[in-house]
């Protein structure tokens, strides 16, 4: 099929991602969507996808959580995408462009948005099975199986950004990894010596094993041909049973040359100023593909960005050039901050160097001053914290001296800077080019209040993200300067924060919400009933502090049991038909046959449905408010006790079996893990707590997606914090390596309860480390160097919680005032809820939704409060 020239313009793309997008949204920010037919070829079986955040994947991101494409988008504006279908070739003389599918397209304009291609060294073997690159989402599920089913070791080659990637892509899957660099340093273009020795410490410190300064000669092979191991340039070799190619880019412009396109020296399409190539002006070329009139190829997507505003501004008739762009970077690769802006390797004559430095810590800070004092750049190991205001000043002399901006909060007693101070012209979203005037302009003129919506009048912070929190920062300040009150009390009843709301109770042990509210809340909220974000709030609070402020431990007792939420109100989990979920606790994962054994058999009398849970616990659905007591007693009675899968405490502490049954494991992971569950059970805090033990560093335990994670090695143990998995997965960060028991424990106790005390409301450790000023190393700071001087008083609150635990089911079942609400109906004790009804399925049953979504009387044959 071919399309013909007529009279609406077309302008066909060539390649859909990052850019490739930007370009199709710029078209229609300047309306060209309208007056113009829009194609896109993409060669990728899925539309744009978001290529930076590539590794997510693995940490539980989906493809479609990774897409960038509105499909409504796509329709609104009228664009013809073509997924899969790739271009072919292009007839410049005919303005055409054939795709594999043998569609023939004519165009006015066409635009090559065709990216890069990976890098591979031409090494024997560099195509055996078990060798991979790491480009798309393709080329990860690829990975993803092969190391699932075929591999223990894995080898990245090339320590660049995409290779530290790659490597912590490995690591996670549970392979052994190694990383190969021929440069003497680890990502050498970004960091210098110092920052790539702090950035080798700390990847070394995780276990990985780096090896720097020589280059892969060969890639070794078993007898069926696939992968067993590396030749390096030095004569090693290492064993690995898969190889990740991460050893840079090559611009894609075949399709360029075949069409006889100006192609750069070393690749890349060569154009103009205006993005159009200097061979064709219908052609215009962008992103990695293209070589810029400053003679470079842009790997980095917010140079793309700009050049695909300039083409559709140069499309549209509008003024519009690219001369260059900010190479600034800010990455969280392996979960360490590393950043680099400006001429960070100090290649301006008689610049100085500002350097502060930790080895201890991983931290490594260098500022690049000229003679004059103007920031010429910088490069951030370990702490990135201020990237986002250095890089905003970079070109113009800092208000506050260079070491005030790289020494950590507290050493030195100089002013501290913000974003505040940044000029309104400078550049807070290096992506999308957005000054710190246009943000302020979004608050003032656009009457935006918060973040998202000044991220949708903006775009500031829809690419990268790594802007969104001194975003945040400029948004409450302009707020706050225009006379806006920004309110950060934890509700309408109180004005305080959680954080603050802790010490209060703390320091004046006060052991009612009643009291709390009338003496320190709104003053519209004083002798009123509160409501439902600040009652189970100051209830967690309270039940924290319980033994030391001389307050009930027990969340049913008194007041304290009309503040909790539902599933607390009951002591377990409210299912979606109106029955209840009983988890008790399983230490560590290990359980014996004989309470094994118990469990089937109260699941088996009560009717109820079972569940192996992804905390290594037995899951038992189904049971009706009046059974509770009757299940717990018989769990009570067989030794076991409240797993608090209702409460926001701790839930577990799992555990892969160690080196009591495992080849590979250094310490006894299980014993550990039951240890630290029977510690911290019951521990009320701001969210739930999760936990893991693994024996060695293959991590089978996923220590590394826990709020707080504990990996064993021949030294000890390695202490991991704020990890997460869930919807907004995140690897936790290395806290202290190489602990003996005694500890590791001790540090635990503090970075709990440093948590429970400043954390804010339903916030995971995950977001409080983000948030938190200072992040990771005041944290370190505090718990591990006590820099606040309150480590005893952190430890005695923990050591008054563990000698004041009660079980929560025991406590119930004891007391017969407390059994009388475990009852459907108040006026009716003994009739059952007729709702909670349920139908067979696999052996088992399920809820009767049907009944449910009608609130009716169960027929006869529906099961009716247990299985028949």
């Amino acid at each position: 099929m071919t399309t013909a020239l007529g009279a609406t313009p077309t302008i066909v793309l060539v390649g859909h991602g990052m850019v490739g997008q930007r370009f199709l949204e710029a078209l229609a920010e300047r309306g060209l969507t309208a007056t113009h037919r829009v194609v896109v070829l993409c060669e990728e079986p899925r539309p744009a996808y978001d290529r930076v955040a590539l590794t997510s994947y693995f940490s539980g991101k989906t493809p479609e959580d990774l897409s960038m494409t509105d499909m409504e988008f796509i329709k609104d504006h009228g664009i013809e995408l073509y997924v899969g279908d790739p271009a072919e070739t292009v007839d410049r003389a005919a303005r055409t462009v054939t795709a594999r599918s043998g569609r023939v397209f004519a165009y006015d304009t066409l635009v090559l948005a065709t990216g890069s291609y990976p890098f591979v060294p031409p090494v024997p073997n560099k195509d055996a099975e078990g060798c991979f690159v790491y480009r798309t989402i393709e080329d990860l599920l690829a990975i993803e199986e092969y190391a699932k089913t075929r591999a223990t070791t894995g080898a990245v080659v090339g320590g660049g950004l995409l290779g530290l990637e790659a490597a912590g892509a490995l690591k996670g899957l549970g392979l052994a990894t190694h990383i190969v660099e021929f440069a003497p340093r680890l990502m050498p273009v970004q960091v210098d010596e110092g920052g790539g020795a702090a950035l080798l410490r700390t990847i070394e410190g995780m276990g990985l094993t780096v090896h720097t300064g020589v280059g892969t000669q060969e890639i070794l092979t078993g007898e069926d041909g696939s992968v067993s191991g590396m030749k390096l340039s030095d004569g090693s070799e290492l064993g690995a049973d898969m190889v990740v190619f991460s050893a840079g880019v090559r611009p894609r412009d075949q399709l360029a040359r075949d069409c006889g396109l100006a192609i750069g020296e070393r690749g890349g399409i060569t154009v103009d100023e205006q993005c159009r190539t200097v061979t064709d002006p219908h052609v215009f070329a962008i992103g990695e593909c293209a070589l810029a009139a400053d003679g470079r190829v842009y790997g980095l997507v917010a140079p793309g960005y700009e050049q695909a505003q300039t083409a559709a501004a140069t499309i549209a008739s509008d003024e519009a050039a690219f001369v260059g762009a900010d190479l600034s970077t800010k990455l969280k690769l392996l979960g360490v901050d590393v950043a680099s802006f400006g001429d960070a390797h100090g290649t301006t004559e008689d610049c100085l160097d500002v350097v502060y430095s930790d080895s201890r810590a991983g931290l490594y800070k260098k500022l690049v001053i000229g003679a004059d004092g103007t920031l010429l750049g910088g490069i951030l190991v370990g702490d990135a914290e201020a990237y986002g205001t250095l890089r905003a000043l970079t070109g113009s002399v800092p208000p506050i001296s260079p070491e005030s901006l790289v020494l950590p909060a507290g050493a030195d007693s100089g002013a501290r800077l913000g974003p505040s101070a940044l000029p309104d012209e400078a550049v807070i979203c290096s992506c999308h080019n957005v000054s710190k005037g246009t943000i302020r302009g979004a608050v003032t003129e656009h009457k935006c209040t918060t973040v998202p919506e000044v991220k949708k009048c903006t775009k500031a912070g829809t690419g990268c993200g790594s802007c969104v929190k001194v975003l945040g920062q400029l948004v409450n300040a302009e707020l706050e300067a225009s006379g806006v009150e920004v309110d950060k009390g934890l509700c309408g009843c109180f004005a305080q924060t959680r954080e603050e709301l802790y010490e209060i109770v703390l320091a004046l042990r006060i052991t009612s919400y009643r009291d709390l509210l009338d003496r320190y809340g709104r003053e519209g909220a004083r002798g009123g009933d509160g409501c439902e974000v600040c009652k189970p709030a100051v209830g967690s609070i309270i039940a924290s502090l319980a033994p030391t402020i001389g307050a009930s431990g027990y969340v049913l007792d008194g007041e304290q049991a009309a503040l909790q939420d539902t599933n607390d109100h009951f002591l377990a989990n409210l299912q979606k038909n109106g029955s209840y979920s009983v988890v008790p606790r399983i230490p560590g994962g290990e359980i014996a046959p004989e309470k094994l054994i118990v469990i089937g058999e109260i699941a088996r009398d009560f009717g109820l449905y079972t569940k192996i849970t992804g905390g290594q616990r037995i899951d038992m659905f189904g049971a009706r408010v009046e059974q509770l007591p009757l299940i717990w007693a018989r769990l009570v009675d067989a030794g076991f006790e409240s797993g608090h899968a209702y409460g926001k405490s701790l839930r577990t502490v799992k555990s892969c079996v160690g080196q009591t049954w495992c080849r590979y494991g250094v310490q006894d992971s299980v014993r550990m893990a039951i240890d630290l569950e029977l510690r911290y059970r019951g521990l009320r805090s701001p969210h739930k707590l999760k936990s893991a033990v693994s024996g060695c560093q293959r991590e089978c335990a996923e220590a590394q997606s826990k709020d707080f994670g504990v990996i064993a090695t021949a030294g000890g143990w390695n202490l991991y914090v704020g990890g997460n998995g869930g919807a907004t997965p995140r690897h936790a960060d290395l806290l202290a390596q190489d602990l003996s028991d005694a500890e590791l424990v001790r540090l635990i106790d503090r970075f709990l309860m440093f948590y429970i005390r400043t954390a804010d409301r339903l916030e995971r450790t995950s977001t409080w480390l983000e948030r938190i000023p200072g992040g990771l190393d005041h944290v370190r700071d505090v718990v591990v160097h006590d820099s606040l001087g309150i480590c005893d008083e952190l430890e005695q609150l923990m050591r008054t919680h563990v000698a004041h635990y009660r079980d929560e089911w025991a406590e119930t079942i004891n007391d017969p005032e407390k059994l009388a609400r475990f009852v459907s109906f108040v006026n009716a004790p003994d009739t059952p809820d007729p709702v909670v009804a349920f139908v067979p399925e696999r052996d088992q049953i399920k809820p009767d939704l049907p009944l449910l979504s009608i609130g009716l009387r169960p027929a006869d044959d529906v099961l009716e409060g247990s299985a028949r």
